[in-house]
This record gives C-alpha cells, structure tokens and sequence, in this order.
C-alpha cells in the first residue's frame, strides 16, 4: 500500500472545506438574483458570467473597466466584527470610477479569498456586494471564492472587485471644452469611503479607544459603526445630471490622493482648479481624526475626501441646473470654486482659505 493510501489525507484534512463552499453559495444565490437588470438574467454556477449589450439597450456602446479593493478598512470589518457593509465599498470604489466617465455600470464580479471559510460571514459579505449592486444599477454576474489556508490568518478576508459599464460611442467623459471660469462643483461624502484607513487605524490606537466604545463624532454609532459606514455610490444622480443636462465636463472621484491627485486627472495641463476649502462641509469625522492624530490640513487633503466624495466641472450658466439635478436625487451639492489658469510646472489644484476643521 502508498504512503498516501495509509494516510488517506483528504482536502479538508489540509484545511479546505469544499461543503462550506457549496452552502455559501446556496446562501447567496437569492441575493445575486436581487440584482438582476437588463442584459443580465442572473444565475450564478456556470464558469462564466453573460451579459447581452443589446437587451441592455446600447447601440455603439464603448466599453470601460474598473477594479479596486477595500483597503484596510477589511480590518476595521474584521477587528469589529461587521461584515456586511464592506461589500458595498467594493461595489462604490469601483462603479463610481465608471461614472466619472459617464459609464453606465453593467456588471461586476467579485473576488473573495479568506484562511477559513465561515459561510454566514461570506454570505454577510456578499450581502453587501448585491446592495452596492442594486444602488448602481448592476448586475453580479459572478465571483471567486477562495479559501487559502496558510495564506491568511483565521478570520482574516481580502475582497477584489471588477467592475464593467459601458458609454455610447462620443459620450465619454471628460470632454475636451473644460475652459477657464468653469464651476466646480462638489458632492458630499457619506464619511471616510474607503481610504486612509491605515491612518485612520493608527490614530484609533492613539486614542486609546475600543470598536465598541461610543464614536466621539456620533452619538448614535459604536466607532466601529461609524468608521465602517460604506461609500456613497452617486452612480443614478450623476447619470441623471449627465443625460438630462448634457452640461457635465468633467468628473473625478475623490479616493486615495484625495484633492491633489485626483482632480488633476481629468484637467487639460492648462487649467487648474481652484478650490475654496472653506466651501467643503467637513464632516465630524475628519474633525476627529486631524484632532486626535495632529495630522495636518495639507495631509489631511492628500489622504481623505475631507467630506467631498465626487468633484465636478460645468460651465458657469449651467452650474445650478446641474446642482438642481443632483439635488432633487438627494445629494448634498456644494460650489467649491473654479478654473483657473495654469502656469507651466505649477499644481492642478491650488487652494484658498482653509478646511473648517
């Protein structure tokens, strides 16, 4: 007799659970068909996920893509013990990069790998993912699940997720005609979205405080609660504003880097951005985390949305039917400033006054 017939080691044997796989996937196959749409009938099992362009209702469509993580703040997730919120930040950080384009978003996949799979913890996750979904207008047409024992500690996850929407041909965003003058406008956060987290985690070490404890910025929230709160999708109100007005230049989604590297990167290299920091509603968060860490206000813009989670540019004579649109969907729009000249060598964003923090 072999070795390996004395031993009769089996894959659980080496940590890998195939029947904890099969009933996660049972526990999630109801909240991936929430997020059926036109162009895809969603069932998940089949190697590969379908989506029909046509049914979707584009004739010329240009197709875009994007894929991001979570980041750190899995480890908040982790730490805290709330898992289904995260899914939805793995859905924003993505199909907010679409729109930016003015992509609609059509479908997305994720990517979940974990030591141990829990079942019910993977079905809290997903949960999350098919929310994200539903306020994008998007299809989870599939995913991965991976469990890798010895490549991350028990309870440890990582989360993946790619993102793809489409645009009629010549609708792209930015447009080539942002000129000087132009608004800018700013929509509000829904708190720290998904970076900074490792400095965020850093200073809850600082002060000393438990996920559990109270947040000091909101009475109504554990600080885990509160620093877990997910990203704000503007998917459906920025698409509105894009197809109603036709008046939108440019978008840029305020992630990592914050205000200095992200506006920028829809520009021409002649125009800069000029931005009243003491038009940005700061929210306590932010106010929080500069206190307790020092950290300081120029830091505080290149690694947080300071409260501004999408920037835009209009011309000046349709800045307020913009902003009428996107407020009527429920967004919080703010004139942050202008465009601006600018000179050879010289930043793409310059600032005035200071963060309310």
């Amino acid at each position: 007799m072999s070795e390996h017939g004395k031993n009769g080691l089996t894959y659980s044997d080496a940590g890998v659970d195939i029947d904890a796989g099969n009933l996660m996937v049972e526990k999630i196959k109801p909240l991936v068909r929430s997020t059926r749409r036109p162009g895809a009938d969603v069932e998940i099992g089949g190697f590969g996920g379908l989506f029909d362009l046509k049914a979707a209702g584009f004739n010329d469509p240009i197709l875009v893509a994007a894929n991001d993580g979570v980041g750190t703040k899995l480890k908040v997730a982790i730490e805290a013990g709330k898992h289904d919120t995260v899914g939805v930040d793995l859905v924003a950080m993505c199909v907010n990069d679409l729109v930016v384009q003015a992509a609609e978003p059509l479908l997305f996949l994720d990517y979940f790998a974990t030591g141990k799979l829990d079942p019910d913890q993977g079905a809290a996750i997903v949960a999350g993912i098919a929310e994200g979904c539903r306020q994008a207008g998007c299809a989870l047409i599939g995913g991965e699940t991976a469990e890798m024992p010895g490549m991350y500690r028990e309870g440890d996850y990582d989360l993946a997720g790619f993102a793809v929407g489409a645009a009629e041909r010549g609708e792209l965003l930015p447009k080539a005609d942002a000129a000087e003058g132009d608004v800018i406008l700013g929509l509000a956060s829904s708190g720290v979205h998904s970076n900074g987290y490792s400095l965020v985690r850093k200073i809850v070490e600082l002060s000393g405080l438990g996920w559990d404890a109270q947040a000091p910025f909101d009475a109504e929230k554990t600080l885990g609660e509160a620093l877990l709160e997910p990203t704000k999708i503007y998917v459906k109100p920025l698409l509105k504003a894009i197809r109603e007005t036709g008046a939108i230049k440019a978008l840029a989604h305020i992630t990592g880097g914050g205000f200095p590297e992200n506006i920028p990167r829809v520009l021409p290299k002649t125009l800069a951005a000029e931005i009243d920091l003491a038009a940005i509603p700061v929210k306590p968060v932010f106010k929080w985390l500069a206190s307790v860490g020092g950290v300081a206000e120029r830091e505080m813009l290149r690694t947080f949305n300071c409260g501004v989670g999408m920037v835009l540019v209009v011309a000046p004579d349709q800045a307020d039917a913009v902003a009428d649109v996107l407020t009527a969907e429920g967004e919080t729009v703010v004139r942050l400033g202008r465009m601006i000249a600018r000179t050879e060598g010289a930043a793409g964003v310059a600032y005035q006054g200071s963060l309310g923090l």
